[in-house]
């Protein structure tokens, strides 16, 4: 499973009724829709998001929103929220895309936004996406995805970023193709007229054009500045000594100004801003629950707040979720940390963190525990009722609580030693692994074996195997890249397919020829260990156990052993409806049966493979596809010799450069690969073509039509 995204995630927020219509700034954006991006790019407080929701109002055309906020910094999950705004256009978009991505480790980034796009551009109407907040997330994989995105972009798709930053993604290259619309601070700067409308208008106030000019100036045309200066003159304060009594930067003038507004509030109300901003988002029975105050209601307050434009932002139609503005938030929780201590602000974030549990939001309900300092409730939150939080798009908030823990604290919960290790393979430092593996056998020692103790022992086992296999199938440039993805599974005990990473872990593994006996070796004992101590109902384990086993045996020959580590996989698979469990399980058998001379059953676990898969962008299915090729070959024309044993995709790609005369120097810059990697490539095809030379192989390749109609080197 996934973790829940919240749909006001989703809503574009309802513009104002007495908002400033900037005439100047939508016409830019409407002339700018021939174009690729749309850039706001302005600090906090410049209403850029309330401009893009003024001219989509009036734009004509339909628009997907998102949201995005700090929990959405992994590639998942951000790939999973855009498929979920995408889907409040086109409500089944992004089927196949979104099996694959309940894994954290993914096929190559480009085949699964290469389906998504293929989908996107059925999509009939011109449309509109906006990523609102895209500051919030720092990620290179995130950046290099949306340039991809905005590289092969389907015309009728225009995507705007809202963001206080400079995104990390290639601009001048979007400005010299004329594909860039921009606005920036010196745009989104209140002009005098737009100031006059604002204050005089949609804030009621009465002022003459010298006090509007001097509070234009004052502020630079700061929006936030001018709110709060209107909010102060609402008070009690006359505009002229208003106007002498700030001056200077925007944060001078934004802390004086807060100040004011603040003091001007009922104390029920100053203590209801200040005890929820520890919330990214309001609703009224979150606030109520935070407030623990019977004579509050927290609808009442956000609904008052709203009417009194006291920087709440509605993000939905029905104004039942609210957020603070950013500004607003850092300041009232900034105020929070001066008046209360640390003991009564945790315990707002202890009810905040049970609100968030009861109602379904894991990642929210750990990120509160964590900061109430609630070592067992986050603990417990983390282990997750089946899959841990950090394969569920938390890995990065995981793995920082974990290292903030004192090793003691470790100990008492030798569980949360083994998602250490499970959350540093997959930030990609499997050099950290094996310590805290071995930190929880420590922790466990004396402990009485009952199932739990028996079935974290099958765990830390498999941990071990996965490891040792993804050490050696890696791609010794990137490691971090399949390090992930047996993990993925291995750690999942729900009902739901997170399987798809481990795909691209067979082809490696195949690929790096798993060659070292002593590896080989580790995977099989720590495998079957893994098999012996893990409870018979935990198959999600169980299977990934048997999967990684069923691949060490066929490269070690033992095809007996293999033959029955797979048909476990495809039996759990079923039981489970882990259909991309059941591809791997039938490829891998298909390729002993090709490799035994009995084309027959190859070609039909080949094509059970294929009609599992279905349209979800895996490319090991290449691999499917030629050995079902091969085998209906050998079955029309009759079998001319021995078979041998399969080659993976990747030494079929080194045969063919092979072909065209390239250097094994010259393979490896084209492939990304060690020169010492293709060497070894270079000998198992050998061994398995059963030839001497490269001319030998070349010939036997062309024989056997390893190559495909399409694909002969010339």
């Amino acid at each position: 499973m996934y973790t829940s995204i919240m749909v006001t995630k989703l809503y574009i927020p309802a513009p104002r009724p007495k908002a400033v219509l900037r005439r100047r700034l939508t016409e830019r954006l409407s002339d700018g829709f021939h174009r690729k991006l749309t850039l706001i790019s302005a600090p906090a407080g410049y209403g850029k998001t309330t401009l893009i929701c003024e001219w989509l109002a009036e734009c004509g055309r339909p628009a997907a929103w998102l949201s995005l906020d700090k929990g959405d910094n992994e590639l998942t999950r951000f790939l999973t929220c855009i498929i979920s705004s995408l889907r409040m256009l086109a409500e089944n978009i992004g089927e196949g895309v979104l099996a694959v991505l309940q894994s954290p480790q993914l096929p190559p980034i480009e085949s699964i936004l290469t389906a998504l796009l293929n989908e996107i551009a059925v999509i009939p109407a011109p449309f509109i996406l906006v990523l609102d907040d895209y500051d919030a997330v720092n990620s290179e994989s995130i950046d290099d995805a949306v340039s991809f995105l905005l590289d092969h972009l389907p015309t009728h798709m225009h995507l705007v970023m809202i963001t206080c930053e400079t995104p990390r993604i290639p601009l001048a290259r979007l400005r010299a193709r004329d594909q860039l619309t921009e606005l920036r601070v010196a745009d989104m700067k209140f002009t005098l007229s737009e100031a006059e409308v604002f204050l005089n208008q949609a804030m009621g106030l009465n002022l003459s054009m010298d006090h509007i000019a001097a509070l234009e100036s004052r502020t630079e045309g700061w929006v936030a500045g001018l709110q709060l200066a209107a909010l102060s003159i609402q008070g009690d304060y006359g505009a002229d000594q208003l106007i002498q009594s700030f001056t200077g930067s925007h944060h001078f003038v934004l802390d004086y100004l807060v100040e004011e507004v603040l003091q001007r509030q009922p104390e029920a109300v100053q203590t209801f801003l200040l005890r929820t901003s520890i919330l990214d988002r309001l609703c009224g029975s979150l606030c109520d629950d935070v407030m623990l105050d019977p004579a509050v209601s927290g609808m009442e307050f956000l609904i008052d707040l709203d009417r009194k434009n006291l920087f709440v932002v509605p993000l939905d139609h029905e104004r039942c979720w609210y957020r603070y503005h950013h500004l607003f938030a850092d300041l009232l929780r900034r105020r929070l940390q001066e008046s209360l201590d640390g003991s009564n602000i945790a315990k707002l974030h202890e009810r905040a963190s049970v609100w968030y549990e009861d109602n379904g939001f894991e990642i929210e309900a750990f990120h509160h525990a964590v900061e109430s300092q609630d070592i067992e409730r986050a603990g417990r939150l983390l282990e997750g009722e089946g899959a841990p939080l950090h394969l569920r798009g938390a890995a990065g908030l995981s793995l920082n609580w974990l290292e903030s823990l004192p090793a003691a604290e470790l100990d008492a919960r030798p569980a949360l030693w083994v998602i250490y290790g499970s959350a540093l393979l997959i930030a990609g430092k499997p050099t950290r692994v094996e310590h805290k593996l071995r930190a929880a056998e420590a922790a466990l020692e004396g402990v009485e074996q009952d199932a739990a103790i028996r079935d974290l022992t099958g765990l830390i086992a498999a941990t071990r195997a996965t490891l040792a296999l993804l050490m050696m199938a890696g791609n010794p440039d990137r490691p971090d890249r399949n390090l992930q993805a047996a993990e993925t599974f291995m750690q999942n005990s729900e009902s739901e397919d997170k399987t798809d990473g481990l795909v691209e872990v067979i082809a490696h593994g195949r690929d790096a020829g798993i060659g070292a006996k002593h590896e080989i070796e580790t995977v099989i004992e720590q495998s079957r260990r893994a098999l012996e101590y893990l409870r018979p109902d935990n198959l999600p384990v169980r299977t990934a156990a048997a999967w990684m086993l069923g691949v060490a045996c066929q490269r070690r020959g033992d095809r007996s052993g293999a033959h029955e580590a797979f048909n476990e996989v495809i039996t759990n698979s079923q039981t489970m409806g882990h259909k991309l469990m059941a591809v791997v399980a039938n490829i891998g058998l298909g390729q002993l049966q090709e490799a035994e001379n009995r084309p027959d059953l190859a070609v039909k676990s080949y094509q059970e493979a294929l009609l599992l898969a279905g349209d979800m962008p895996l490319p090991t299915l290449r691999e499917a596809e030629l050995g079902l090729e091969r085998m209906c070959k050998v079955l029309e024309h009759g079998n001319k010799g021995n078979l041998f044993e399969p080659l993976s995709q990747r030494e079929i790609e080194v045969l063919e450069l092979i072909a065209k005369g390239l250097s094994n120097r010259e393979i490896g810059e084209k492939l990304f690969l060690a020169l010492d990697t293709v060497k070894g490539h270079n000998r198992r095809i050998f061994e398995k073509l059963q030839v001497h030379r490269r001319t030998e192989a070349i010939a036997r390749a062309s024989e056997l039509n390893l190559f495909g109609n399409t694909r002969r080197p010339h």
